[in-house]
């Protein structure tokens, strides 16, 4: 079986000779069709990622085909399309029993803790498979980096009618304002990059964006009437923007992170407290915001093909990735495709 190996940081090996799945009780062999490149990925890749060890097979924006699968309840079939959702819980911890297994207290990220999706076949978990009867195998695959926004809005409490500010406009934070607007959201975009701005207004529909290099406090000041924020939700994974979000919320808003940083985040007390902050994190996502995206999908809410703007075959890969990851690609989400 073919396969691509982050070896050690900066080096990936293609392989021809992986061994195959093993398929087990509750599991489907699925071969993999498409693979997202995340953030993930490129932080793996660097050596900047929390959490990983070396070697390790990345991946986990992925959809594919249901190649050998055993009776089931979840009316899966071998042929079935899906999209996998790559957060392996417990099922049998506090949060998890909470509903909140998306952040299990013994999480495994497919392709981040264990091996991932960038091989022709893989064993999963039925309850990790989601039918994506009606999309495109670009769409499906497209189902995990835009379900952590919109798990970020439920987190948020937004609701119809609401402002808020979305820090970021990468490949999750555009995701975050799709969602938001889809959540009946009024959304200002924010980054340090005009063409991205211009990709938040042509592609997310947000109602006004701001540059973060341009007095961005002054900015969101005159558009808020002096009050900032309700909502303020950084994608950034920047600790000086995760710091300047906290002057970007109003009295009695909430600040959701969505971007992670290896180090410590810093705030005013007095701040916080004046203003009764809620500061909270957004990690991963569950089957309800996957299936909302779908939804979302479906109805033609949001355009997957611009979202998408680089490719490259599976062999192709290893040549392309130094290119994604240069600022001057303009890269907003890279798929890899296997035949």
């Amino acid at each position: 079986m073919k396969g691509i190996i982050c070896e050690e940081i900066g080096k990936f090996v293609y392989r021809e000779e992986l061994p195959e799945p093993e398929l087990h009780a509750g599991e489907a062999i699925v071969r993999i069709r498409r693979i997202g490149i995340c953030g993930t990925d490129l932080h793996a890749y660097r050596g900047n990622q929390p959490y990983f060890t070396y070697p390790r097979v990345l991946g986990h924006e992925l959809s594919g085909t249901i190649e050998h699968i055993g009776d089931n309840l979840e009316g899966l079939r071998a042929g079935d399309q899906v999209s996998v959702i790559p957060y392996l819980h417990c099922g049998k911890c506090r949060a998890c029993l909470s509903g909140k297994t998306n952040c299990c207290q013994k999480m495994r990220v497919f392709g981040v803790h264990l091996d991932g999706g960038m091989r022709e076949r893989v064993a999963l978990p039925l309850a990790n498979l989601l039918n994506t009867e009606g999309l495109t195998l670009d769409q499906a695959a497209m189902l995990e980096p835009l379900a952590i926004g919109a798990h970020a809005v439920r987190r948020s409490g937004l609701g119809a009618g609401d402002q808020v500010l979305v820090i970021g406009a990468g490949p999750i934070g555009l995701g975050v304002m799709a969602m938001a607007k889809y959540a009946g959201a009024k959304v200002i975009g924010m980054d340090v990059n005009d063409e991205r701005l211009n990709f938040c207004r042509e592609w997310a529909q947000v109602e006004h964006t701001v540059s973060a290099l341009r007095e961005p406090k002054d900015q969101l000041s005159k558009l808020t009437d002096g009050n900032f924020l309700p909502y303020v939700i950084d994608s950034t994974g920047n600790i000086s923007s995760m710091e300047s979000a906290f002057g970007f919320v109003g009295h009695g808003g909430t600040l959701t992170y969505v971007g992670l940083v290896k180090g410590m985040i810093a705030f005013s007390d007095p701040d916080f407290h004046a203003r009764e902050m809620i500061v909270q994190g957004s990690r991963n996502a569950t089957r309800e915001d996957f299936e909302r995206v779908l939804d979302a999908i479906k109805k033609g809410y949001i355009d997957v093909d611009s979202y998408i703007t680089h490719r490259s075959a599976f062999a192709d890969m290893i040549g392309q990735f130094e290119n994604w990851l240069r600022p001057e690609s303009k890269v907003i989400k890279a798929l890899v495709e296997l035949d």
